[in-house]
C-alpha cells in the first residue's frame, strides 16, 4: 500500500511550517516536523517529546503500568520496554537500559544479517546434514550385515569343525566295534572247529570203552596202548581275550573358550565433531612455503617447505629443537616418521629415499649445548623412477608415491627397508588408479590398512584396500561440484576417519573409511591448509602453506 505521505492527493507536512513530506515524528505529541522544526519542538519543555523517524511513527508502545506515558528506554536486564517513571522507580534503577530507537535500528541490523546468515549458510548447511543422513542410515545397515554375515560364516565354520570333529569320533567308534566283533568272530570260528573233534574223541571213547566190556583180543589191546589222552588239549578254551570298552566324557561346555573361538565385536564408539574446531596451538615456523608436518611425538613435530633444503624440527612452544640439511642439497619431496622415530625424506631430483637417524632424542642435547650425531643415509636408490610423497605404515613399512622418468605412469609401492614387497598401479579394469606426472599426491595409511591417496589432479581421494583393490573415490560431498574440490594434505585418525586438506576452499573434509562425507573443517583465518597429521589423541596438525604456520586443532568433543 503507497505511504499517504507520499501520495500526490494529500502530501503530509511539517504541523510547524507546513514543509511537504516531514522527515521526523514526534511520538508523544503526534505531529510531523521538518528537521529545521525539530529544535524549536524540543525547546518547549513543558512536555515531554521523543522524536522518531517519521516511518516509525506509532513506533513507541505505552507503558504497560503508567498509562499516560511512553516507553523510550528498554530495560536490557529485564527485556522489556520502561517509560521514565519506570526508569526513576526502584524496580530498574540499577538495570541497564537502552534507547528503545537504537535498540530497534541494532536488532533490525542484527536480524538482517541472521537472515542472510540462515539462508546462506546455516540453513543449507542443515539440509546437507539431512540429505547425508539416510546415507549414514543405510551404511549403518550395510555394516551390520556385513558384520552378521562374517559372524554366520564363522559360526558355520565352527560347526563345520564341529560336525567334523563329532563324525570321526564316530568313524572311530565304529572302527572299535569292527574290531571287537572281528575278535570273536575269531574265536566262535576256532570253538566251533574244536567241538566237533571232541565230540568224534567222545564217541570213539565210548565205543572203545564198550568193546573192552566184552572179550579182548589183539587189536584192542594194540587200540589201548596207542591211545594218546589228548584231554588236557582241549581243558582250557581258546585263548581268551579281554576288551577295554570305549568309553566318553563329554567336557562341560565352556561358553567363555566358544565366545573366543567365535571371535570378539569392538564396541561401539559414538564421537562427537566439534562444530568449531579449538586453536590449541599456533607455531610460526621458518621454512618458506610450509608443505609438510609430521608428528615426532604429541609435542614435537618435523616440518618441510618448498625451495628449502633444511627440515626442522619444533616442540609446541615454537622452539627450534633441531634443522637438518638434506645430503645433496634438493629440496626434500617430502618426510615421514618411522616407528622408530628416525626421520625419513625423498630427493625427488636424486631419485633417492634417505633416512636421518640420531634425531628422536633431541631435548636433552639442546638443553646441554651438545650436539647429537645426525647421520644421513640413502636407504632406496630408483632407476626410471622419482620417488615424492610417502608415509610410514602401522607395520613399519614404508608407502612411496613415485613417477616414472618419463612422467606417464604412477605408482604406490610398499617397502619394507629396501625391499619392494608391493606395487599399486592399475585397478581390475587395467585403468590407472592415480593421475600422470609429477603433481601433488600426499597419502597415508588408515586403521582399516587401507591406503588412501589425495589426488590434486584428479580431484579426487582415491582409496585402496591394502591388497591394492579399489575401494571407492571420493570426489567431494554431493552438493559441491567436483571441480572445486582440491584435495592436497592427508591424514587419518584412530576412528580410521580420512581428513584431506581442501586448500582452494580453505578447508578440510572428514569422510568416514567407507567414503561417505561427515563434515568440513572450516578454519577462521587459515590460508591455504596443505599438509596434515595427528597425534595420538587425534589432535589436528595443519600445515599453513602461505602463513608458513603449523596449528594444533582439536576437532573432537
Amino acid at each position: 500500500m503507497e505511504d499517504p505521505m507520499y501520495s500526490l492527493q494529500d502530501v503530509i507536512r511539517c504541523d510547524l511550517c507546513e514543509t511537504p513530506v516531514p522527515p521526523k515524528h514526534c511520538d508523544i505529541c503526534h505531529i510531523h516536523l521538518c528537521e529545521a522544526c525539530v529544535g524549536k519542538h524540543l525547546s518547549d519543555e513543558s512536555k515531554d517529546h521523543y522524536i522518531v523517524p517519521f516511518k516509525l511513527r506509532g513506533f513507541t508502545p505505552e507503558c504497560t503500568k503508567h498509562s499516560t506515558e511512553v516507553c523510550k528506554q528498554h530495560c536490557t536486564t529485564c527485556n522489556i520496554p520502561v517509560c521514565p517513571l519506570c526508569v526513576a522507580s526502584s524496580e530498574h534503577k540499577q538495570h541497564k537500559k537502552e534507547d528503545i530507537l537504537t535498540l530497534f535500528e541494532t536488532k533490525k541490523k542484527l536480524m538482517k544479517k541472521d537472515l542472510q546468515d540462515l539462508q546462506n549458510s546455516i540453513y543449507p548447511k542443515y539440509q546437507e546434514a539431512a540429505t547425508n543422513i539416510p546415507v549414514q542410515r543405510a551404511d549403518v545397515n550395510q555394516r551390520s550385515q556385513k558384520l552378521t554375515t562374517a559372524l554366520d560364516k564363522q559360526g558355520e565354520a565352527i560347526h563345520t569343525e564341529i560336525d567334523t570333529i563329532i563324525q570321526g569320533m564316530k568313524s572311530e567308534i565304529d572302527d572299535m566295534e569292527a574290531q571287537h566283533i572281528a575278535a570273536l568272530d575269531r574265536q566262535e570260528d576256532t570253538i566251533n572247529h574244536t567241538i566237533p573233534e571232541i565230540k568224534q574223541i567222545i564217541l570213539d571213547l565210548k565205543r572203545l570203552l564198550e568193546r573192552l566190556q566184552d572179550k579182548l583180543d589183539t587189536s584192542d589191546v594194540c587200540l589201548v596202548s596207542e591211545y594218546t589222552s589228548r584231554t588236557e588239549e582241549f581243558r582250557n578254551l581258546p585263548a581268551q581275550f579281554q576288551v577295554t570298552l570305549p568309553t566318553y566324557t563329554p567336557q562341560e561346555i565352556n561358553r567363555k573358550q566358544i565366545h573366543q573361538q567365535i571371535g570378539s565385536l569392538s564396541e561401539l564408539a559414538i564421537t562427537f565433531l566439534l562444530d568449531e574446531p579449538r586453536i590449541l596451538t599456533d607455531i610460526e615456523t621458518e621454512c618458506r612455503d610450509l608443505y609438510s608436518v609430521s608428528c615426532l611425538s604429541d609435542s614435537e613435530l618435523w616440518t618441510r617447505g618448498d625451495n628449502d633444503n633444511i627440515l626442522r624440527l619444533y616442540n609446541l612452544q615454537g622452539e627450534l629443537l633441531r634443522s637438518v640439511q638434506t645430503k645433496s642439497g634438493n629440496p626434500p619431496g617430502d618426510i615421514a616418521v618411522t616407528l622408530s622415530g628416525d626421520l625419513v625424506y625423498t630427493d625427488y631430483e636424486d631419485s633417492s629415499i634417505n633416512l636421518v637417524s640420531g634425531t628422536q632424542i633431541q631435548t636433552e642435547f639442546k638443553l646441554s649445548g651438545k650436539k647429537s650425531k645426525t647421520k644421513i643415509q640413502p636407504v632406496i636408490t630408483l632407476r626410471g623412477w622419482k620417488p615424492y610423497n610417502l608415509c610410514s605404515t602401522s607395520h613399519g613399512d614404508l608407502l612411496v608415491i613415485m613417477y616414472s622418468d618419463d612422467g606417464k605412469q604412477t605408482k604406490v609401492v610398499r617397502y619394507s627397508g629396501s625391499t619392494e614387497k608391493e606395487s599399486i598401479q592399475w585397478d581390475d579394469q587395467g585403468k590407472p588408479l592415480y593421475s600422470f606426472g609429477p603433481y601433488t599426491k600426499y597419502l597415508s595409511e588408515n586403521r582399516n590398512l587401507d591406503i588412501c591417496v589425495a589426488d590434486l589432479l584428479a580431484r579426487a581421494v582415491v582409496v585402496v584396500s591394502s591388497a591394492g583393490k579399489l575401494r571407492f573415490r571420493y570426489t567431494g560431498p554431493p552438493s559441491t561440484p567436483r571441480e572445486s574440490f582440491n584435495p592436497v594434505g592427508i591424514t587419518t585418525d584412530s576412528r580410521a576417519n580420512i581428513l584431506t586438506s581442501d586448500w582452494k576452499n580453505h578447508c578440510i573434509h572428514i569422510i568416514d573409511q567407507d567414503g561417505h562425507f561427515l563434515r568440513y573443517i572450516h578454519i577462521c583465518g587459515v590460508l591455504r591448509p596443505w599438509g596434515l597429521c595427528v597425534d595420538s589423541r587425534d589432535n589436528l596438525f595443519v600445515a599453513e602453506r602461505e602463513d608458513c604456520k603449523v596449528k594444533k586443532l582439536q576437532y573432537y568433543q
